[in-house]
């Protein structure tokens, strides 16, 4: 008798376990579904500017150690010739070049007092001759314009949140998506830590995405949450925590969103050295100073700048406002080394230095997590690993596509069915959907829509229902 108690039990356990496996799956099929799309833009625009030092530098190289026809004239002389091309432009940067015979790189910034419309534009000045072999803007640089891709997909704010949701969701594709690997009568390592490949068919596509899910959702969750300081609605949440506090505001080493975006742009745009047409315009009997102030002193700086050590680009500001000095700043992509140093205008005396080491404690901790996401942490092998994760990502694509094809039923969408009632999950699983729903809002009022949707489409769409899976099914039937 105890024994076909037992076995009772243990069948109706089996039934809840197998009724929860399938919830789980039917959220697992969900989120890729939604998911898909964007990681394949991500990955792919990912890939292209995790090699950004390698891809500008090789677009460049028509501008680097050129054959001059004499002796390269003064940077100042040089910085003059790239503002005449550009002369209602404001002057922020002229980039640090260790060969002489590289075209100066200098960076300017056009609009107006109080507009939103900034552009960044690029001159490049042949050294001898003082020759302007090119003005670029720089929002159509190839990783210029794959940042803005993985950014926004060139949609502006709605843009932001699409990807802050679908990050949001791909969370939870991952977490259920471990959940259903994990073995429950595995015999060995094959099909668990490594995929069949003989096998052939069903089992082969079911492996190589199980398997490549389970070793890439460690760099998955690792870049899904370095980018989080980079999103809207969580992202300008956790900048407002994080002043909590603070005696003095300390802006952050990254944007949250197009809005934010354009502030600082503005900022910069505040700060850059006015351009000589408005010291004509508003300021006449201030005019020299200005233009001395803007095209004098690079010669002077530029080998202090060079002793300083700084990583790789360093960008040279010349004084922009009244009481402004100039700074040398490293702009590398690896943010734990980037550090800005400040002198006076008139005796070129180091009046300070702030960066990577003076930043608070949480922007250290996310820089070093945007250095790892960008591949600028740790040299090549970072880059190799990010490169290997985008892989990944575009195998589980593929495999994705290929399991649901093969087993999707005529006429449905062919997402697993959901069960009447609904099973509970396991305690653990329920707070871990909790916990993920409060710390990313988006993602919390997404399943509450989620839900929603779906009990209405049950009670009020039939036809509907049958189609996206949502039609329940007995309990304790076996999947």
């Amino acid at each position: 008798m105890n024994m076909i108690v037992r076995n009772l039990v243990g069948s109706q356990d089996a039934s809840v376990r197998s009724a929860a496996y399938r919830t789980i799956w039917r959220w697992h099929f969900y989120a890729g579904l939604f998911c898909l799309p964007f990681v394949v833009v991500l990955s792919l625009s990912g890939a292209v500017y995790l090699f950004k030092p390698q891809i500008d530098a090789w677009l460049d190289r028509p501008y680097d150690h050129m054959a001059l026809n004499g002796a390269p004239q003064s940077l100042d002389a040089q910085v003059a010739a790239a503002q005449a091309a550009l002369p209602d432009a404001r002057l922020t940067a002229l980039e640090l070049r260790a060969d002489p015979a590289d075209a100066a790189r200098v960076t300017f910034m056009t609009g107006r007092r109080g507009s939103e419309d900034f552009a960044i534009q690029r001159v490049l000045v042949r050294p001898d001759t003082l020759e302007i072999l090119a003005i670029q803007d720089d929002k159509y640089r190839p990783s210029q314009l794959a940042s803005a891709i993985h950014g926004d997909l060139l949609l502006g704010t709605p843009g932001h949140v699409l990807l802050e949701l679908a990050g949001a969701w791909a969370i939870i594709m991952i977490v259920s998506g471990l959940y259903l690997w994990w073995p429950r009568d595995a015999k060995g390592l094959a099909g668990v830590a490594y995929p069949r490949l003989a096998e052939g068919g069903r089992i082969f596509w079911r492996d190589l995405h199980a398997v490549t899910g389970l070793w890439v959702s460690f760099f998955a969750l690792f870049l899904l949450v370095t980018a989080l300081p980079w999103t809207l609605v969580w992202g300008e949440s956790f900048r407002y925590v994080r002043n909590i506090g603070e005696t003095m505001l300390v802006h952050p080493d990254w944007t949250t969103g197009p809005a934010d975006a354009r502030e600082q742009r503005k900022e910069q745009f505040q700060q850059a050295a006015p351009a000589p047409s408005e010291h004509a315009e508003h300021h006449a009997h201030h005019a020299a100073a200005g233009d001395a102030a803007t095209r004098v002193g690079f010669d002077r700086i530029a080998p202090i700048a060079a002793g300083l050590g700084l990583a790789e680009p360093v960008m040279i500001s010349p004084p922009g406002p009244e009481g402004a000095a100039w700074k040398v700043q490293s702009r590398t992509q690896n943010r734990p080394l980037r550090r800005t140093i400040e002198f006076d205008p008139a005796s070129f005396e180091q009046l300070r230095e702030t960066g990577f080491a003076t930043s608070p404690l949480i922007d250290r901790i996310f820089g070093i997590g945007v250095a790892a996401h960008e591949g600028q942490l740790f040299g090549w092998l970072n880059q190799l690993l990010g490169l290997l994760t985008v892989v990944a990502y575009l195998l589980l694509v593929v495999s994705s596509v290929v399991l649901w094809w093969r087993r999707r039923p005529r006429g449905a969408l062919g997402a697993p069915p959901a069960f009447s009632p609904e099973p509970r999950l396991a305690p653990f699983m329920l707070s871990l959907i909790l916990a993920l729903g409060l710390f990313l809002p988006t993602l919390g009022l997404s399943l509450l829509a989620v839900l929603a949707a779906e009990t209405v489409i049950r009670r009020a769409f039939p036809g509907a229902s049958r189609w996206l899976g949502l039609r329940p099914i007995g309990a304790a039937r076996q999947p």
